[in-house]
């Protein structure tokens, strides 16, 4: 069993977000959820990013941070989108961590501080026509072909929020294949 922080997407959290974090919990994992919107969700992403934008990137960062605070060291990061933001913060600063799932995102690991933790393991996935994926697609190839234990997978579309069941995006083979893939990652590392 792994234990989870995992981060929403800059439309909130969604019940397409939360089903997927109750599909983690029906694998046997310990999900954590926290709610950097403060209850809010946009059903558009660009209303999401607007609100991101308005609040502050480092604001929505900060809360991601604070909200490990007084969980184990041991934790599994993982974020959607926006969510990647905080959930690579963590990983590559805070000591302890046993994996990263990064969805629909991934940042150079120079955004922080501290390089990418060794022997720790990370997934990224996305679609490979994703133009909000486009720009981040170098940082994802640089961490693979950084980071022994680090894999990369492609999926046929263009939807940015994939693997969300209630968004417009929702793709659902992809979808399935990523929680295929997700699950047995947190089964090597949990």
């Amino acid at each position: 069993m792994a234990e989870i922080l995992l981060f929403h997407h800059a439309q909130g959290q969604t019940p397409g977000f939360l089903a997927f974090a109750d599909e983690l919990r029906a694998a046997g994992h310990k999900v954590h959820t926290p709610d950097l919107y403060d209850g809010k969700t946009f059903a558009e992403l660009d209303g999401g990013v607007a609100y991101a934008k308005e609040v502050g990137f480092d604001v929505i960062l900060q809360r991601g941070v604070a909200s490990a605070e007084g969980l184990p060291a041991e934790l599994v990061y993982a974020g959607f989108s926006l969510g990647v933001m905080p959930a690579q913060m963590l990983t590559q600063t805070r000591p302890g961590a046993q994996g990263a799932l990064l969805l629909s995102a991934c940042l150079p690991t120079s955004e922080f501080d501290s390089p990418w933790p060794d022997g720790v393991p990370v997934q990224i996935h996305a679609m490979d026509a994703d133009e909000w994926f486009e720009e981040d697609m170098a940082a994802a190839q640089a961490l693979v072909d950084e980071v022994a234990n680090a894999e990369l997978f492609l999926y046929p579309g263009d939807g940015h929020l994939f693997a969300d069941s209630s968004l417009s995006d929702f793709d659902e083979e992809a979808a399935a294949l990523l929680k295929e893939r997700t699950v047995k990652f947190l089964e090597r590392v949990g």
